[in-house]
């Protein structure tokens, strides 16, 4: 009997590469003993789930402000496909800000493509989801797409992001780079990611961390994610994720919640 929460990178088709930031599987044992993360999370999901006993759901899970730790998951396994930025509204009908920090099934969303793959997703296994997906979404999304709106929120996430060698830029420069007001990149962000470029940054630092800190300095890894210190970064990560780094990485979490029930658009 396993009590794991298995995490796994799954390739995305390349028909969907235009719309999915990426595709990942997570399943979850019998008898959890250590609480289930919710890590921050800037990207809206379609979360293909398959329950206890065999149930299948499809759903949309909203970008997420802060981490959460939830215990009373057993025997779940999901496939979850990230939403590349400006990909929310053409998918399912609304701006990205309207789902963060929700979870409904998308046979519940207002838009016509949504409750459309939600009867074609119904009855499919997840790997047969994907294959559905990779064949109908492009044609679909290409018309309901706004490709100039796409091309900056998409630019405004790239330049707020880490990568090697560079650190993040700062609002007021990217605004200035797209040749758009500051309330201007907020509202194109308020639409395509759901949330504003600070708190879209400051999650793109914190994960960056997260995926980093076994084996990088602490100060180091400060300055290449764009921290003024490490202080700085020791307080951003512990707003988003209840706890310091150090807490963190030994186990001393904050205490679990049991899972909430899913909550209707």
């Amino acid at each position: 009997m396993t009590n794991a929460v298995l995490r796994e990178t799954l390739p995305t088709p390349e028909a969907l590469r235009p719309w999915f930031a990426g595709v990942g599987s997570v399943s979850v044992g019998d008898v959890p003993t250590e609480p289930f993360v919710h890590l921050p999370e800037a990207a809206t999901r379609v979360v293909v789930r398959t329950g206890e006993h065999g149930s299948r759901s499809t759903l949309v899970v909203g970008p997420r402000a802060r981490a959460s730790y939830h215990s009373g998951k057993r025997r779940v396994s999901c496939v979850e496909l990230r939403l590349a930025p400006g990909s929310v509204r053409p998918l399912l009908g609304v701006p990205a800000v309207e789902l963060v920090g929700r979870a409904v099934r998308l046979g519940d969303l207002p838009g016509v493509m949504a409750r459309r793959l939600a009867d074609e997703l119904r009855w499919l296994a997840p790997d047969e989801a994907l294959e559905h997906l990779a064949e109908v979404l492009p044609e679909r999304l290409g018309a309901a797409a706004d490709r100039s709106r796409t091309e900056l929120v998409r630019a405004g996430v790239d330049a707020l992001s880490v990568r090697t060698g560079r650190p993040p830029a700062q609002v007021a420069d990217v605004a200035r780079e797209l040749a758009v007001s500051e309330r201007q990149l907020r509202n194109l962000f308020a639409e395509g990611v759901g949330l504003s470029p600070k708190h879209y940054a400051r999650i793109n630092r914190v994960r960056t961390v997260l995926d980093h800190a076994a084996t990088r300095p602490w100060a180091e890894l400060a300055a290449a994610t764009g921290y003024y210190d490490q202080s700085h970064m020791t307080t951003d990560f512990r707003t988003l994720m209840g706890v310091p780094p150090r807490s963190y990485f030994t186990g001393r979490l904050p205490e679990a919640t049991p899972c909430q029930s899913l909550r209707r658009a």
